[in-house]
């Protein structure tokens, strides 16, 4: 009876369209979740999310959710998630990407998020991709390692620097602590955005320092 007189009180709206949720919806109405752009990466190993990393690291497979579009639906949900403390949404793409893959990764040891540093983790309290990660490894059943790879440095946002300053920021940025018992694993990295993809190919090369490794990736959107 007190939820429900919450619930009347403080009605939850759309992270979308912040038109009131009807009863069944969560985080999103439905409307705006049909207009949510997947990209079916899941159905060819050659997508576009591949195609831009291809022959900079070695990578099994690479696929994005969602098409990420300048003053779109992604964008506006993945600002609430990142700075907005909206983490329900990675916990609501998560658990719906988990259904869509299910059959894609039985061969994945681990989930590794790309870690933030210290000092940012205190800044805004959270790592915008956990609860994408933990709803990820509740559908696939694979374990979630937060520990392993390391975010050394300290940076800015990274959103207006040309492709040549971001690798130049982010060499040597990220590190692994591991032990014998990671060799021969074959890890899922996780991500919000694919966007030049400096970030997840200095990520890459620092888990491929483990022996014998694999390294596929996952993000939640990609940009056009």
């Amino acid at each position: 009876m007190f939820k429900h007189l919450i619930d009347i009180l403080y009605p939850k709206t759309c992270l979308g369209c912040d038109a009131m949720l009807q009863t069944g919806e969560e985080v999103l109405c439905t409307k705006c979740r049909h207009e949510l752009p997947l990209t079916n990466h899941h159905l060819t190993n050659e997508n576009d999310a591949f195609k831009r990393l291809a022959g900079r690291v070695p990578l099994e497979k690479v696929m994005s959710m969602l098409v990420f579009e300048k003053e779109g639906i992604v964008q506006q949900i993945i600002h609430k998630l990142k700075y907005k403390g909206h983490q329900e949404i990675g916990t609501f793409l998560g658990s719906w990407y988990g259904e869509i893959l299910k059959n894609e990764f039985s061969e994945i040891n681990e989930i590794i998020p790309v870690p933030l540093h210290k000092k940012r983790l205190r800044e805004r309290g959270y790592n915008q991709v956990e609860t994408f990660c933990n709803s990820l490894s509740d559908c696939l059943n694979i374990s979630v390692n937060d520990s392993l790879l390391v975010r050394k440095k300290y940076s800015k946002s990274q959103t207006k620097k040309t492709l040549l300053s971001r690798t130049e920021i982010h060499k040597e940025i990220f590190d692994v602590e591991f032990s014998e018992e990671d060799s021969g694993k074959h890890f899922l990295l996780i991500d919000d955005v694919l966007t030049s993809g400096t970030t997840l190919e200095q990520c890459t090369k620092a888990l491929l320092k483990i022996p014998n490794t694999k390294v596929s990736i996952l993000t939640m959107a990609l940009t056009n």
